[in-house]
């Protein structure tokens, strides 16, 4: 069943028993609930502590599992569906690059598969800041990013550098 026929049986349906069915998939599923919330209590600064605070636990997991960037980009990903601004979105991004930094400076080198999704989203924050016109807004964020992976090897530091140059001319 596609979105128009959803929408289609939708329709059919009274107001009351839409609460209800909207109600069953509050209580059920997490996202509907955050979403919900968000949305008759657009708190932004705090959805964006909360979902800071998701990104961190990725990179530096409480009770000291592993890290597990898959947990930090699946924070990224339902902040995104959460409808905030672009401005909150591209803090999110910086604050995930962020917290790779502080990871590699307190652990040492990783893989290539963390430098690359590092760079990726730093990228890719760096794209969004500029189709939003608020780089001037991130720029001493962004360039103590490249300051702070100075001593980083295997080219990490030169490629954010690169990406710095490139959108602060």
């Amino acid at each position: 069943m596609g979105l128009r026929e959803v929408k289609f049986e939708l329709k059919k349906l009274d107001n009351e028993t839409l609460i209800k069915h909207i109600s069953e998939l509050y209580k059920k599923y997490k996202p509907v609930k955050e979403y919900f919330d968000f949305y008759f209590n657009p708190n932004e600064d705090e959805i964006l502590n909360q979902y800071k605070d998701k990104v961190r636990d990725g990179f530096f997991p409480k009770g000291g599992d592993r890290l597990r960037l898959s947990i930090s980009r699946k924070a990224i990903n339902d902040f995104k569906k959460l409808g905030t601004s672009k401005e909150s979105l591209a803090d999110l991004l910086l604050y995930y690059v962020e917290c790779g930094v502080e990871f590699t400076n307190e652990f040492g080198d990783i893989d290539e598969n963390f430098y690359t999704s590092v760079e990726n989203t730093y990228d890719t924050a760096l794209e969004l800041m500029e189709n939003e016109n608020i780089l001037s807004k991130f720029k001493d964020r962004a360039l103590e990013i490249v300051n702070e992976t100075e001593n980083i090897g295997w080219g990490f530091h030169d490629y954010l550098g690169d990406l710095y140059y490139e959108y602060y001319k």
